[in-house]
């Protein structure tokens, strides 16, 4: 062949490859090598020869690339699963609080039996500022007005409350000044037991997205005992 014919051999390849250049895109490369994870173990030697930009590193291959993904999963999935056995804990740690005063309440005989108990376990226990139970009738009442004003502020859709009172809430049914948080339960089938108000001094303890499922259980747990107390 002669040297004119074989250039002109060439130009004509390198047209064919501009125009499969032009023609196969990333995108269609990223699809291939998805349909085919076997490519790189058919040709192991590329996998050593790919250069990818790194930012501390400068350029490393993609086995490289590969190993730090991998470690840096890991170590993700290492901090999630030790988040977990810690979340775990404490709700064990939580559930056996509860467990323990529920049986101090069963052996409650009056109304103020119940509110000693509750501030007893709960405050020390789970680290709260201030345990109230608020009756709606009895010598110790909270007046109608007070009454009113919760169940129509903040029981309005729901009997619980989790978040931040005002000033003159917290007034009204803490003596403790160092509450930031509350929770709030309304207490009795239809809502005319009263109301078991719970403080923390970390404005983000209680908050409307937190699990309601112990306290939950509690008021039930309430709502069975306080009807049967006598002096109630």
């Amino acid at each position: 062949m002669s040297d004119t014919a074989q250039q002109q051999v060439n130009r004509d390849m390198l047209t064919d490859f501009d125009e499969v250049a032009n023609v196969i895109s990333a995108k269609d490369v990223k699809d291939y090598l998805l349909d085919n994870p076997e490519f790189f173990v058919e040709y192991p030697e590329l996998a050593e020869k790919l250069a990818i930009p790194h930012q501390q590193k400068g350029s490393v291959s993609l086995v490289e690339l590969q190993s730090e993904q991998l470690r840096k999963k890991n170590r993700l999935l290492s901090h999630k699963l030790n988040q977990l056995i810690s979340v775990a804990k404490q709700n064990e740690e939580i559930y056996r609080i509860y467990a323990d005063l529920n049986l101090q309440l069963l052996c409650c005989r009056f109304f103020s039996e119940v509110q000693d108990v509750l501030e007893d376990f709960m405050r020390p226990r789970l680290k709260l500022s201030a345990v109230v139970l608020k009756s709606f009738s009895g010598a110790h009442a909270l007046p109608e007005i007070q009454r009113k004003l919760f169940i129509e502020k903040r029981f309005k859709h729901d009997c619980f409350f989790f978040g931040r009172l005002s000033q003159h809430e917290k007034q009204l049914l803490f003596t403790d000044g160092n509450v930031e948080s509350v929770a709030l339960m309304l207490l009795g089938d239809k809502g005319d037991l009263g109301i078991l108000a719970i403080g923390s001094k970390d404005a983000s303890h209680f908050n409307p997205d937190m699990d309601t499922l112990l306290i939950t259980q509690l008021q039930q747990f309430l709502n069975v005992i306080l009807p049967n107390l006598a002096g109630y």
